[in-house]
């Protein structure tokens, strides 16, 4: 019994899941180094975090509201790595999903139950062709969707720049489009917190109301159900088996009677409409709106580090999603609390990311502790 235990430890440890863990404690290590070099008391800034995501409900659902975009994103960068190919452009399908939902959510006159579907289907829509855009040229034209995808990326900036000039969906001079309409609105009991009843009950109830005073929306909902649709496509079905063959070995799957150029626009178009909701549900949910970009938001970019830190599964983009959520909410708190830099927690996830990426290293590292140990 007893080897059968150090097994599973040694199992576990140098296992994908064993590297995230060791890869998430190196991360912290390393950001602790970073604090005492810049003169603060890393303890203290850890523990402010901590307090940071955890001492108030509503500091909890802030830190939703942060990672469910990082969550769908990685969900897409994740579907896309599973399937052979690298998605670079979720930035890029990420904001035209966020167009067609603010231009859906403002131009249509509709019930609920009618104006968030279409919202969210026209998103997806966009955003799978975004992405099955740059499938199509890597499989017509060879072009690697690294290549395609960056460029993309700058066109739908530039294309979200130039719709908020258009007066008729925005106020000029004020870099915004116009809110869109209540009904494609999926923030939870928005309403009701205004009305006198609402106020009431907030100022009775001091911690549930704390909770209701927040931002609520239910894309943190829809991100769950993504993130096991994307597991379920992958490896419960026909389909999933033929990109996951493709993504595998492209020369054997082909062999084996699949389009393999069919197989690489289809994965795209699967990731650009997932990065495409995750666009909807930011401005459907959060913002309400689309704003001039004076640069790239980095939800994309992000969803990489995110899927990558998640083993590219959808529970992991999920659980590393929140991770990043709360490390870029609850690091916030450090500046104000003790002046301490808050680029500390970007060093810290630039360092996770490092050490996911080096698995091999991170083996030998416990190998030799392990012979050291034995000697």
């Amino acid at each position: 019994m007893k080897l059968d235990k150090e097994a599973l430890r040694i199992k576990f440890l140098q296992g994908s899941w064993g590297i995230l863990l060791i890869s998430n404690l190196l991360g912290f290590l390393i950001g602790a180094v970073i604090l005492l070099l810049a003169g603060f008391n890393p303890l203290e800034a850890y523990w402010v975090i901590l307090k940071g995501i955890f001492s108030r409900p509503k500091y909890v659902s802030y830190v939703i509201i942060y990672a469910t975009p990082l969550i769908i994103t990685g969900l897409s960068v994740a579907f896309a790595l599973r399937t052979g190919l690298f998605n670079i452009g979720a930035e890029g399908q990420y904001i035209v999903g966020a167009i067609m939902a603010a231009a859906a959510g403002y131009f249509f006159q509709l019930p609920l139950i009618l104006h968030v579907p279409l919202a969210i289907g026209l998103a997806i829509i966009a955003g799978a062709i975004w992405g099955g855009l740059a499938g199509y040229i890597k499989a017509r034209f060879g072009v690697h969707e690294v290549i395609s995808t960056i460029m993309l990326n700058w066109i739908a900036l530039y294309l979200s720049n130039f719709v908020i000039t258009l007066k008729a969906f925005a106020a000029q001079g004020t870099g915004k489009t116009f809110p869109i309409q209540a009904t494609a609105r999926i923030n939870l009991l928005s309403e009701w917190r205004i009305t006198e009843a609402g106020i009431e009950f907030i100022r009775s109830h001091k911690v549930l109301g704390d909770i209701l005073k927040t931002p609520i929306n239910a894309g943190f909902i829809f991100a769950i159900l993504l993130a096991i649709l994307v597991w379920y496509v992958l490896n419960k079905t026909t389909l999933g088996y033929e990109l996951r063959a493709v993504g595998f070995n492209p020369h054997a799957a082909e062999a084996g009677g699949i389009n393999v150029k069919k197989s690489m626009v289809t994965s795209m178009l699967f990731a650009g409409g997932l990065a495409g909701a995750a666009g909807a549900f930011q401005v459907l949910g959060v913002s309400h709106r689309i704003a001039k970009l004076a640069t790239m938001e980095g939800y994309g970019f992000d969803g990489i580090a995110v899927s990558l830190i998640g083993n590219n599964t959808g529970a992991g983009s999920v659980f590393a999603g929140l991770l990043f959520g709360a490390l870029k909410y609850g690091g916030s708190k450090i500046q104000d609390a003790m002046q301490a830099p808050t680029e500390v927690i970007n060093i810290m996830i630039g360092t996770i990311i490092l050490f996911v990426a080096m698995p091999k290293l991170i083996r030998l590292i416990l190998t030799l502790l392990e012979r050291r140990a034995k000697n």
